[in-house]
Protein backbone atom coordinates (compact mmCIF):
# COMPACT_ATOMS: atom_id res chain seq x y z
CA UNK A 1 0.00 0.00 0.00
CA UNK A 2 1.34 3.18 -1.32
CA UNK A 3 1.75 6.02 1.48
CA UNK A 4 -0.12 9.12 1.72
CA UNK A 5 1.80 12.27 0.57
CA UNK A 6 3.01 14.62 2.88
CA UNK A 7 1.40 17.79 2.76
CA UNK A 8 3.17 21.08 2.34
CA UNK A 9 1.90 24.49 3.26
CA UNK A 10 3.98 27.46 1.28
CA UNK A 11 4.14 30.75 2.96
CA UNK A 12 4.96 33.20 0.25
CA UNK A 13 5.05 36.87 0.29
CA UNK A 14 6.78 40.42 -0.07
CA UNK A 15 9.75 41.15 1.66
CA UNK A 16 8.71 42.05 5.81
CA UNK A 17 4.72 41.38 5.46
CA UNK A 18 4.82 38.86 7.83
CA UNK A 19 5.41 35.68 6.89
CA UNK A 20 8.10 34.52 9.59
CA UNK A 21 5.34 35.92 11.80
CA UNK A 22 3.00 33.96 10.73
CA UNK A 23 4.96 30.87 10.67
CA UNK A 24 5.78 31.37 14.68
CA UNK A 25 2.07 32.05 14.99
CA UNK A 26 1.66 27.80 12.92
CA UNK A 27 3.92 27.02 15.39
CA UNK A 28 2.22 28.07 18.47
CA UNK A 29 -1.09 26.57 17.52
CA UNK A 30 0.12 23.27 16.47
CA UNK A 31 -1.70 21.32 18.40
CA UNK A 32 -0.06 18.81 18.77
CA UNK A 33 0.23 18.18 14.80
CA UNK A 34 4.61 17.43 14.17
CA UNK A 35 5.07 20.20 11.52
CA UNK A 36 8.17 20.10 10.12
CA UNK A 37 9.27 23.80 8.98
CA UNK A 38 11.95 24.75 6.24
CA UNK A 39 13.19 28.11 5.91
CA UNK A 40 16.43 29.32 3.95
CA UNK A 41 18.20 30.73 6.16
CA UNK A 42 18.36 30.59 10.19
CA UNK A 43 19.96 34.19 10.54
CA UNK A 44 17.30 35.91 8.52
CA UNK A 45 14.28 33.75 9.90
CA UNK A 46 13.98 33.52 13.43
CA UNK A 47 11.93 31.35 15.09
CA UNK A 48 10.63 32.58 18.57
CA UNK A 49 12.75 32.04 21.27
CA UNK A 50 9.97 30.36 23.66
CA UNK A 51 9.36 27.65 20.50
CA UNK A 52 13.04 26.76 20.89
CA UNK A 53 13.60 23.27 22.52
CA UNK A 54 17.38 22.34 21.34
CA UNK A 55 19.38 23.44 18.66
CA UNK A 56 21.87 21.62 16.59
CA UNK A 57 23.70 22.84 13.50
CA UNK A 58 20.98 23.38 10.85
CA UNK A 59 17.95 21.77 12.70
CA UNK A 60 16.03 23.53 15.65
CA UNK A 61 13.39 21.22 17.61
CA UNK A 62 10.51 23.40 18.66
CA UNK A 63 7.85 22.75 21.28
CA UNK A 64 5.11 20.25 20.94
CA UNK A 65 7.55 18.22 18.34
CA UNK A 66 8.03 20.18 15.65
CA UNK A 67 11.19 21.13 14.09
CA UNK A 68 12.80 23.56 11.68
CA UNK A 69 15.17 22.90 9.37
CA UNK A 70 17.43 25.64 7.11
CA UNK A 71 18.04 24.40 3.35
CA UNK A 72 20.30 27.05 2.04
CA UNK A 73 20.37 26.77 -1.51
CA UNK A 74 19.16 23.88 -1.95
CA UNK A 75 15.88 23.42 -1.36
CA UNK A 76 14.72 19.90 -3.47
CA UNK A 77 17.37 18.27 -2.00
CA UNK A 78 16.55 19.24 1.74
CA UNK A 79 12.61 18.05 0.71
CA UNK A 80 14.50 14.78 -1.03
CA UNK A 81 16.08 14.04 2.24
CA UNK A 82 13.12 15.33 4.80
CA UNK A 83 11.33 11.79 5.23
CA UNK A 84 13.91 9.67 6.13
CA UNK A 85 16.01 12.44 8.26
CA UNK A 86 12.50 13.58 10.53
CA UNK A 87 10.53 10.15 10.44
CA UNK A 88 7.07 10.73 11.62
CA UNK A 89 6.13 14.34 10.67
CA UNK A 90 2.54 15.40 9.30
CA UNK A 91 2.98 18.39 7.56
CA UNK A 92 5.90 20.84 6.03
CA UNK A 93 5.48 24.21 6.53
CA UNK A 94 7.81 26.00 3.38
CA UNK A 95 8.94 29.80 3.84
CA UNK A 96 9.64 30.83 0.50
CA UNK A 97 12.24 33.72 -0.08
CA UNK A 98 10.77 37.21 -0.04
CA UNK A 99 11.93 37.62 -3.79
CA UNK A 100 10.81 34.04 -4.65
CA UNK A 101 7.23 33.52 -6.52
CA UNK A 102 5.27 30.92 -4.26
CA UNK A 103 3.20 28.95 -7.34
CA UNK A 104 6.92 27.62 -9.06
CA UNK A 105 8.06 26.92 -5.33
CA UNK A 106 4.96 24.98 -5.06
CA UNK A 107 5.29 23.30 -8.64
CA UNK A 108 9.09 22.53 -7.66
CA UNK A 109 7.81 20.80 -4.52
CA UNK A 110 5.16 18.54 -7.12
CA UNK A 111 8.24 16.63 -9.04
CA UNK A 112 8.78 14.73 -5.51
CA UNK A 113 6.41 12.34 -5.72
CA UNK A 114 6.36 12.20 -1.57
CA UNK A 115 4.57 15.43 -1.21
CA UNK A 116 1.50 17.09 -2.33
CA UNK A 117 0.46 21.11 -1.85
CA UNK A 118 -1.49 21.60 0.89
CA UNK A 119 -1.97 25.00 -0.03
CA UNK A 120 0.00 28.66 -0.96
CA UNK A 121 -0.72 31.02 1.53
CA UNK A 122 0.32 34.76 0.66
CA UNK A 123 1.04 37.23 3.02
CA UNK A 124 0.23 41.16 1.71
CA UNK A 125 0.88 44.18 4.02
CA UNK A 126 -2.15 46.05 3.84
CA UNK A 127 -0.07 49.33 4.01
CA UNK A 128 2.17 48.78 1.08
CA UNK A 129 0.93 46.28 -0.32
CA UNK A 130 -1.24 48.33 -3.93
CA UNK A 131 1.61 51.13 -4.12
CA UNK A 132 4.24 47.97 -4.74
CA UNK A 133 2.18 46.14 -7.18
CA UNK A 134 1.86 48.89 -9.28
CA UNK A 135 5.90 49.59 -9.14
CA UNK A 136 7.94 49.50 -11.72
CA UNK A 137 10.40 47.29 -10.44
CA UNK A 138 8.25 45.26 -8.11
CA UNK A 139 4.70 45.19 -9.62
CA UNK A 140 5.55 42.09 -11.85
CA UNK A 141 6.54 40.03 -8.70
CA UNK A 142 3.87 41.28 -6.27
CA UNK A 143 0.84 40.24 -8.65
CA UNK A 144 2.81 37.00 -9.20
CA UNK A 145 2.89 36.17 -5.66
CA UNK A 146 -0.77 37.03 -5.26
CA UNK A 147 -1.77 35.10 -7.88
CA UNK A 148 -0.50 31.86 -6.72
CA UNK A 149 -2.31 32.33 -3.68
CA UNK A 150 -5.04 29.75 -2.23
CA UNK A 151 -5.40 32.11 0.50
CA UNK A 152 -4.15 35.94 0.58
CA UNK A 153 -3.37 37.12 4.59
CA UNK A 154 -4.14 40.82 4.56
CA UNK A 155 -1.51 41.63 7.36
CA UNK A 156 -1.29 45.01 9.44
CA UNK A 157 -4.86 46.06 9.09
CA UNK A 158 -4.52 47.89 12.04
CA UNK A 159 -2.04 50.57 10.32
CA UNK A 160 -5.03 51.39 7.97
CA UNK A 161 -8.13 52.89 7.73
CA UNK A 162 -11.07 50.99 7.54
CA UNK A 163 -11.99 52.64 4.20
CA UNK A 164 -8.81 51.70 2.76
CA UNK A 165 -9.46 47.80 4.27
CA UNK A 166 -12.67 47.86 2.18
CA UNK A 167 -11.11 48.99 -0.99
CA UNK A 168 -8.35 46.98 -0.66
CA UNK A 169 -10.61 43.89 -0.32
CA UNK A 170 -12.36 44.83 -3.50
CA UNK A 171 -8.50 45.28 -5.11
CA UNK A 172 -7.91 41.86 -4.02
CA UNK A 173 -11.35 40.28 -5.54
CA UNK A 174 -10.51 41.76 -8.76
CA UNK A 175 -6.44 40.81 -8.73
CA UNK A 176 -7.15 37.37 -7.32
CA UNK A 177 -10.50 36.12 -7.61
CA UNK A 178 -9.73 32.36 -7.42
CA UNK A 179 -8.21 33.16 -3.72
CA UNK A 180 -9.59 33.94 -1.12
CA UNK A 181 -8.50 36.54 1.15
CA UNK A 182 -8.21 37.26 5.92
CA UNK A 183 -7.26 40.38 7.26
CA UNK A 184 -5.07 40.31 10.62
CA UNK A 185 -2.81 42.08 13.03
CA UNK A 186 0.78 40.62 13.48
CA UNK A 187 -0.29 37.72 10.92
CA UNK A 188 -2.77 36.38 14.03
CA UNK A 189 -4.68 33.69 12.52
CA UNK A 190 -6.24 30.47 13.16
CA UNK A 191 -3.83 27.50 12.01
CA UNK A 192 -7.31 25.65 10.56
CA UNK A 193 -7.42 28.77 8.13
CA UNK A 194 -3.71 27.70 7.39
CA UNK A 195 -3.58 24.01 6.87
CA UNK A 196 -5.38 22.32 5.31
CA UNK A 197 -6.12 24.64 2.57
CA UNK A 198 -7.10 22.05 0.11
CA UNK A 199 -8.87 18.56 0.26
CA UNK A 200 -7.01 16.91 -1.98
CA UNK A 201 -3.79 17.54 -4.27
CA UNK A 202 -6.32 18.15 -7.16
CA UNK A 203 -8.42 20.58 -5.76
CA UNK A 204 -6.73 23.81 -7.84
CA UNK A 205 -5.89 23.14 -11.47
CA UNK A 206 -2.19 22.62 -11.41
CA UNK A 207 -1.92 25.23 -14.49
CA UNK A 208 -2.42 27.66 -11.80
CA UNK A 209 0.70 26.40 -10.22
CA UNK A 210 2.91 26.84 -13.25
CA UNK A 211 3.82 30.33 -12.54
CA UNK A 212 5.30 32.21 -15.84
CA UNK A 213 9.60 32.63 -15.36
CA UNK A 214 10.45 34.74 -12.44
CA UNK A 215 11.96 37.72 -13.35
CA UNK A 216 15.32 38.06 -12.11
CA UNK A 217 16.02 38.63 -8.57
CA UNK A 218 19.64 39.31 -9.00
CA UNK A 219 18.32 42.11 -11.60
CA UNK A 220 15.80 43.73 -9.29
CA UNK A 221 17.13 43.34 -5.92
CA UNK A 222 21.09 43.55 -3.83
CA UNK A 223 21.41 42.42 -0.75
CA UNK A 224 24.56 43.67 1.44
CA UNK A 225 26.12 42.05 4.29
CA UNK A 226 27.11 44.59 6.77
CA UNK A 227 29.94 43.64 9.89
CA UNK A 228 27.88 44.67 13.16
CA UNK A 229 30.68 45.29 16.21
CA UNK A 230 29.85 44.56 19.48
CA UNK A 231 28.38 46.79 22.24
CA UNK A 232 25.15 47.75 19.99
CA UNK A 233 22.38 49.85 21.20
CA UNK A 234 19.74 47.68 19.03
CA UNK A 235 17.03 49.93 19.36
CA UNK A 236 18.98 53.32 18.22
CA UNK A 237 20.69 50.87 15.25
CA UNK A 238 16.53 49.89 14.56
CA UNK A 239 15.24 53.63 14.37
CA UNK A 240 18.48 55.04 12.13
CA UNK A 241 18.20 52.16 9.90
CA UNK A 242 14.15 53.50 9.14
CA UNK A 243 15.73 56.80 7.60
CA UNK A 244 13.98 57.21 4.24
CA UNK A 245 16.76 58.59 2.08
CA UNK A 246 18.71 55.44 2.95
CA UNK A 247 16.38 53.10 0.17
CA UNK A 248 16.10 50.04 2.92
CA UNK A 249 13.13 47.95 1.83
CA UNK A 250 14.13 44.83 4.83
CA UNK A 251 17.19 44.26 7.56
CA UNK A 252 18.12 41.61 9.76
CA UNK A 253 20.59 41.47 12.20
CA UNK A 254 21.50 39.20 15.79
CA UNK A 255 23.73 41.91 18.09
CA UNK A 256 25.02 41.93 20.73
CA UNK A 257 24.29 44.76 23.51
CA UNK A 258 26.91 46.08 26.31
CA UNK A 259 25.69 43.85 28.93
CA UNK A 260 26.21 40.81 26.54
CA UNK A 261 22.38 40.26 25.64
CA UNK A 262 21.59 38.97 22.01
CA UNK A 263 18.84 40.91 20.24
CA UNK A 264 17.27 40.03 16.99
CA UNK A 265 16.42 43.63 15.11
CA UNK A 266 13.94 43.92 12.47
CA UNK A 267 13.42 46.56 9.77
CA UNK A 268 10.99 47.23 7.34
CA UNK A 269 10.63 49.93 5.33
CA UNK A 270 9.83 52.92 8.52
CA UNK A 271 9.20 50.35 11.10
CA UNK A 272 11.28 48.55 13.13
CA UNK A 273 11.22 45.65 15.53
CA UNK A 274 13.44 44.59 18.55
CA UNK A 275 13.00 41.42 20.29
CA UNK A 276 15.23 38.12 22.43
CA UNK A 277 17.60 36.51 19.83
CA UNK A 278 17.11 32.63 19.39
CA UNK A 279 19.27 30.76 21.43
CA UNK A 280 22.45 29.96 19.92
CA UNK A 281 21.93 32.77 17.06
CA UNK A 282 25.45 34.02 15.70
CA UNK A 283 25.97 38.06 16.09
CA UNK A 284 27.84 40.24 13.76
CA UNK A 285 26.32 40.50 10.86
CA UNK A 286 23.50 42.73 9.22
CA UNK A 287 21.67 41.47 6.35
CA UNK A 288 20.48 44.55 4.15
CA UNK A 289 17.67 44.36 0.80
CA UNK A 290 17.17 47.25 -1.48
CA UNK A 291 16.13 48.11 -4.96
CA UNK A 292 18.87 47.91 -7.09
CA UNK A 293 20.73 51.21 -7.73
CA UNK A 294 18.34 52.75 -4.56
CA UNK A 295 20.37 51.16 -1.92
CA UNK A 296 22.63 53.68 -0.15
CA UNK A 297 25.61 50.99 0.77
CA UNK A 298 27.74 53.66 1.89
CA UNK A 299 25.43 55.58 4.05
CA UNK A 300 24.18 51.66 5.57
CA UNK A 301 27.85 51.05 6.72
CA UNK A 302 28.06 53.97 8.06
CA UNK A 303 25.37 54.02 10.11
CA UNK A 304 25.82 50.29 11.19
CA UNK A 305 29.52 50.85 11.93
CA UNK A 306 30.02 54.35 13.25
Amino acid sequence: MTAPRLPVTVIGGYLGAGKTTLVNNLLRGADGRRLAVLVNDFGAVPIDRDLIVASDGDTVELAGGCVCCNYGSDLMEALANLPARLPGIEGVVLEASGVALPGMVASAVTLLPVYRIDGVVVLADAGTVRERADDAYLGDTIRRQLEAADLVVLNRCDLVEETTREALAIWLSQEVPHARAVTAVRADITPDLVLGLRDAPADRPSSILRTPGAPDAAALYESVEVAVPVAVDAEALARRLTAPGLGLLRAKAIVEGADGRKTALHVVGGRYGIDPAPAGARTGRLVAIGLRGRLDVAALRSIVQN
